[in-house]
């Protein structure tokens, strides 16, 4: 069981520890995330649409 990622990790942390390759996180758009955007402002904006 994996936990849940902390809100305040960015992208490039999160991609970093998982083995994630860059760019595999995207925005709704389908474009690439910024790496220094955190957690919690896409929960907040998945959740707003």
């Amino acid at each position: 069981m994996v936990r849940k990622i902390r809100s305040d990790a960015t992208v490039g942390t999160v991609e970093k520890t998982r083995g994630l390759p860059p760019g595999t996180i995207r925005n709704q758009g389908g474009r690439d995330t910024r790496s220094d955007k955190k957690v919690e402002t896409i929960r907040k904006e998945s959740n707003k649409k």
